[in-house]
């Protein structure tokens, strides 16, 4: 399962009640934020997840109202001293933009080891622990080297407590190397193999998050089967020419990529201020009724259904 909270959900400016490109995914005991734009930290202050383990960064692409709110943080870092080290993750061509935001201007002077670690990084996988892994794929906008990212849990087999209990397996360790994969040996002697308590392989939650993009069409593959989507709507089909003119996409595409590629959940953000919330959600439900508009704060839950 993995958790969103999104912290904000504005096109290009903020506005009175949606900041600038940020949320933050949670998997267990891992936090990455996905962008930071300007006023970021106090929106990560106002939602109530705190700064902890959130250490972990990852751009979609360099415009500046997806990354000017990283000199607030890694200052703030600094000053509480809140953690050792800042991992930033994305393309050359945005990390040459946040070098000179952070080193040119944040770090100017600094003495020591430094705080903050640039990963340049390249579609393909490049995160890895051993529950989850996160690949990150091409997006055209603009010609911004732009990113978008996929969540994925590796298939796992349940535990079926039952055959436990049939098999007087004590709770424990013993079930914990069972789920693990590993053969136990019982105090009465018995082995036991994992086949003989665990159930068939049920594929992983999965969870792509798509910045600031141009087309739809070329991120079918990257999409496709999704239990939730995470991608901008910052026009409206009636001003298509203009979103396209502008490297973004209409809420109709949008809820149209979704629907095509069988994405479960869909989640529309990057709202401009032209519009009114309910244009952007009546266009998108026209075509894939499940969609929703996201709010700042807005926290949801990403997990696969039980028949699965």
């Amino acid at each position: 399962m993995f958790e969103i909270v999104f912290l904000g959900t504005s096109a290009s400016a903020p506005s009175v009640h949606r900041g600038l490109s940020a949320l933050i995914v949670q998997h267990e005991d891992y936090r990455f934020l996905i962008d930071c734009g300007e006023g970021t930290q106090r929106q990560i202050l106002q939602a109530g997840t705190g700064f902890k383990r959130l250490n972990q960064i990852f751009l979609t692409h360099g415009h500046l109202d997806h990354i000017l709110g990283l000199a607030g943080m890694v200052s703030t870092f600094m000053r509480w001293e809140v953690m050792d080290q800042v991992e930033i993750y994305g393309t050359q061509h945005t990390l040459d933009r946040v070098h000179d935001l952070i080193f040119g201007v944040v770090l100017r002077g600094y003495r020591g080891k430094p705080p903050v670690i640039l990963h340049a990084i390249e579609p393909g996988l490049f995160f890895e622990t051993d529950r989850f892994s996160v690949s990150a794929f091409s997006v055209d906008h603009r010609g911004s080297d732009s990113l978008g990212y996929r969540f994925e849990e590796y298939s796992r087999r349940p535990f079926l407590p039952e055959k436990a209990e049939a098999l007087r397996i004590p709770p424990g360790p013993w079930r914990r190397d069972l789920v693990a994969g590993r053969p136990i040996t019982l105090p009465d002697g018995r082995v036991i193999e994992p086949d003989q308590v665990l159930g068939e392989a049920r594929k992983g939650t999965s969870l792509v998050v798509v910045g600031d993009t141009g087309q739809v069409a070329n991120l079918r593959p990257y999409v496709q089967d999704a239990d939730g989507l995470v991608i901008e709507a910052t026009y409206i089909k009636a001003e298509e020419e203009l979103a396209e003119n502008f490297g973004h996409i209409t809420a109709a595409q949008a809820a149209g990529l979704a629907k095509e590629a069988n994405v479960r959940n869909l989640y529309l953000t990057h709202l401009s201020r032209r519009y009114r919330e309910r244009d952007v959600l009546e266009e998108a439900q026209t075509v894939l009724p499940s969609a929703v508009v996201v709010r700042d704060f807005d926290r949801f839950q990403i997990k696969r259904d039980q028949e699965d």
